[in-house]
Parts: C-alpha cells; sequence; structure tokens
C-alpha cells in the first residue's frame, strides 16, 4: 500500500499546484479585463472631450469648466489604470519603471529600456 499512497499524495500536490496556477491565471485575466475596461474608458472621455472643445469653439461657447472636469476625470482613470498595471506586474512577478512604465524583472536593479535605476521606485 506504501507504493499507492505515495502516488495518491504525489496527485493530491499536483492538483493543487494545478488549482493555484488556476486561480492565478483567473486573476491575472481579471486584472487584464479591467485593464482594457480602463483604457477604453479613457479613450471614451477623450473623444467626449474632444467632441465638446469643438463644440465650443464652433457656438463660441466656453468650455473650460466642462475642460476641467473632464481633465480630472481622465487623471484619476489613468491613476486607476496605473494601479491595476502595477497588480498585473506583481502577478507576474515584475517591477513597473516609473520612469517609462517598461516591465522588468523583479529582480533587476535598472530598468533595460531607459536605464531608470528601478530600486528607487
Amino acid at each position: 500500500m506504501g507504493l499507492l499512497d505515495d502516488v495518491i499524495v504525489n496527485a493530491k500536490s499536483a492538483a493543487d499546484a494545478v488549482g493555484k496556477r488556476a486561480t492565478q491565471f483567473v486573476d491575472v485575466s481579471k486584472l487584464r479585463i479591467s485593464a482594457a475596461d480602463l483604457n477604453n474608458e479613457i479613450s471614451k472621455r477623450f473623444e467626449s472631450l474632444g467632441r465638446a472643445a469643438y463644440e465650443a469653439k464652433k457656438t463660441d461657447n466656453d468650455a473650460s469648466d466642462l475642460t476641467a472636469e473632464s481633465v480630472k476625470a481622465i487623471d484619476e482613470l489613468y491613476e486607476q489604470l496605473d494601479a491595476v498595471n502595477a497588480q498585473l506586474a506583481a502577478a507576474r512577478e515584475k517591477m513597473i519603471c516609473k520612469n517609462c512604465g517598461q516591465e522588468n524583472a523583479q529582480d533587476a536593479v535598472y530598468c533595460s529600456r531607459c536605464g531608470h535605476k528601478l530600486s528607487d521606485n
């Protein structure tokens, strides 16, 4: 029975490892979907801002209040996107350079794109 017990223990360990990997994959997929949704919303806000600026110019109206609100909303969306991208990088065990946004290995000291020191992140 010792061999059968070993097989069962090994099968259980393998199933646990696969389950953890699947959960990690689902988490990364959810983060990617969230990032895509945020990018889509940012694009919509930029389009809306452009349309409002066009209409304001065409009708000689002042759109500075609307522009300020739109810029604030877009900036908030970018902050959310940065947070999601940081979570994605952490899930993939990567470090994001705050200077250029490049993903680097977790143990990297300098950015592979711009050379910025990553420990200052």
